[in-house]
């Protein structure tokens, strides 16, 4: 069997069919700094045709563009962000974000960085960290090229977030994953079961981490761009039940989390989580969990 053969046959057990997509490019506008009107009618003029995104406030998809809208003069002043459709929700979810603490645990290229910086109207104070010396110039200039004041950069291992001697009130942990076939033509000759368990691991280790830097009732929003259920409602099956997190109802685009995989019953919590199947968008997973008090 190949390994495409493999994860589609695991994709169906699990309830969905796959299919060969190509989702849209899609942008997002930083109404800190411009406003959405005037930014959607300046690329019009320019001969863009944008489609609203209609789970999204501030997210369009390009349906047609005769050049690179990362090549425009509002791109460059940051009026807008490039960012996929799916990726454009995980910030969302926070409860409030107002006058919080932040912490972006894995953020380059920064997209969600910027994001996070737009909801909270550049108050607060945000963290971001990468583990890669060489992905912090790109997450620095889009801050810098966005007008974000209110985040401080740091390369650091998310796992070694405890070194910051900080607490937290928000955590983003969009975590590095396996990704999938639809942003990346040869996925299924790249990945195997191997590669998806070990970064299973790897995103337990960002997640205890992340509760060891949460303040008390603090949230902390878990996104992968992963179809693969150890790396997602596995995951938080193991974090319930070890990291004494409860999973938060969320309204968002997507279906419910999956509570049985292969057979195996999960908390059936888990279901207020959402899993995007490929269609409109990338796959996409998302859960918010809170750090209960102790005592």
């Amino acid at each position: 069997m190949s390994s495409k053969e493999f994860f589609v046959n695991r994709y169906k057990e699990l309830g969905w069919t796959y299919k060969e997509l190509q989702p849209k490019p899609s942008i997002r506008i930083n109404t800190m700094n411009s406003d959405r009107d005037d930014v959607v009618n300046r690329l019009e003029s320019l001969g863009v045709t944008l489609e609203k995104i209609p789970f999204l406030e501030d997210g369009y998809w390009i349906s047609k563009s005769e050049f690179s809208v990362g090549a425009t003069a509002e791109y460059l002043l940051g009026l807008y962000s490039i960012q996929e459709a799916a990726a454009q929700i995980p910030a969302t979810l926070f409860t409030e974000l107002q006058d919080k603490t932040v912490l972006d645990a894995c953020a380059s290229p920064g997209g969600k960085t910027v994001q996070l910086a737009n909801l909270l109207n550049n108050s607060g104070v945000i963290v971001a960290l990468d583990i890669k010396r060489r992905r912090l110039f790109p997450l620095s200039n889009q801050l810098e090229r966005s007008r974000v004041r209110n985040t401080i950069v740091y390369q650091m291992d998310a796992r070694e977030a405890s070194r910051l001697n900080m607490k937290f009130d928000r955590v983003l942990l969009d975590v590095p994953c396996s990704g999938n076939y639809v942003t990346d033509k040869d996925w299924f000759s790249r990945r195997s079961l191997k590669d998806v368990e070990r970064n299973a691991r790897r995103q337990r280790q960002i997640l205890t981490e992340a509760v060891n830097v949460t303040k008390d009732n603090g949230e902390i929003v878990y996104a992968t761009c992963s179809l693969e259920p150890e790396e997602n409602e596995l995951n938080i099956d193991w974090a319930i039940g070890t990291l004494n997190l409860q999973v938060e109802e969320i309204k968002c685009h997507g279906e419910k989390g999956l509570t049985n995989v292969f057979g195996r019953e999960l908390d059936s919590s888990i279901e207020k989580c959402k899993r995007i199947w490929p269609g409109q968008t990338q796959g996409f997973f998302l859960c918010k969990l809170r750090k209960q008090a102790c005592g």
